[in-house]
């Protein structure tokens, strides 16, 4: 099944824009500043009512929005979580947000929560459970998806597929577009020794709308390399060579600053969404 963005619902700008988050929220409201789109967690905004959702209806007016979940934990043996499926559903109805995206992971099974998105094995069962999860959240909220690769430090053993493979392969039999995470692609090159540029070149071109990218911490004193995708700094510089690689391959792609720990002023996150602007600038120039 083809799946449409839904009715009303303008093209995210292909530009670079920031993750939304609490402490920023009152100066976004207030001050307009010139941000390209926003992008919020969509599990934050599931609580009816209160300010939050006050602040949210008077800048949704203003931006192009993105949502993001964090909690659906689409890969899990466990069922979906029905009751976080229609609040999502509503959420969506509600904002009419430009991108809606998942994780390509699971969670929680067991009614019991990771605090992390945990890795997938690279089977074709595990293809096979993403693109029937991936196609149930799609009928449901009657409109495309996002899936995007995660960042992992541990590795199940066997498997038919390369984590690329098995990424494109959920993408194409799904039908769902795909949230290029350029960062995560770095880390776990890093932690897994592979070419990330390899990731890069067998990614499904016509899928990805969307980037991310974000500031990984490195672990010091490990018998082996170990990058923790912490999104707690500025991108590093490897990550924007790869981030100016993938926009070379795949043509200019709405961007998104991540930034959860350790927030920053305002400022530090426009000032990374502005060198992400200057990649997409310079790729626009090239192809004139």
């Amino acid at each position: 099944m083809t799946h449409q963005v839904a009715t009303g619902v303008q093209p995210m700008p292909v530009a670079a824009g920031i993750g939304l988050r609490a402490p920023h929220v009152t100066r976004v409201l207030i001050e307009r500043p010139p941000i390209a789109w926003l992008e919020t967690h969509a599990e934050n905004l599931f609580a009816a009512g209160g300010s939050l959702h006050n602040a949210m209806h008077q800048i949704r007016a203003d931006y192009p929005l993105s949502l993001h979940g964090v909690g659906l934990s689409l890969g899990s043996a466990d069922d979906l979580n029905t009751t976080h499926l229609q609040r999502l559903r509503s959420l969506v109805e509600h904002y009419q947000p430009e991108l809606v995206s998942e994780h390509l992971c699971w969670g929680a099974i067991g009614g019991r929560h990771s605090n992390d998105l945990l890795p997938m094995p690279f089977t074709e069962e595990a293809v096979n459970l993403m693109v029937s999860r991936i196609g149930q959240v799609q009928d449901t909220l009657k409109r495309q998806i996002l899936v995007e690769n995660i960042s992992t430090y541990l590795r199940f053993r066997g498997g038919e597929y390369s984590e690329w493979e098995f990424v494109s392969t959920v993408v194409r039999r799904s039908g769902c577009g795909l949230l290029c995470d350029v960062n995560n692609i770095y880390v776990n090159s890093v932690n897994h020794d592979f070419d990330p540029h390899v990731y890069l070149r067998a990614l499904p071109r016509e899928a990805i709308q969307e980037i991310h990218l974000a500031g990984f911490t490195r672990k010091e004193g490990l018998p082996v390399p170990l990058l923790i995708d912490s999104h707690s700094r500025r991108v590093d510089a490897k990550v924007w060579d790869l981030y100016a690689e993938a926009i070379d391959l795949f043509g200019p792609i709405p961007t998104l600053i991540e930034w959860d720990q350790d927030i920053p002023e305002l400022e530090v996150l426009l000032d990374e969404a502005a060198h992400a602007e200057e990649v997409l600038d310079a790729r626009r120039a090239r192809a004139a």
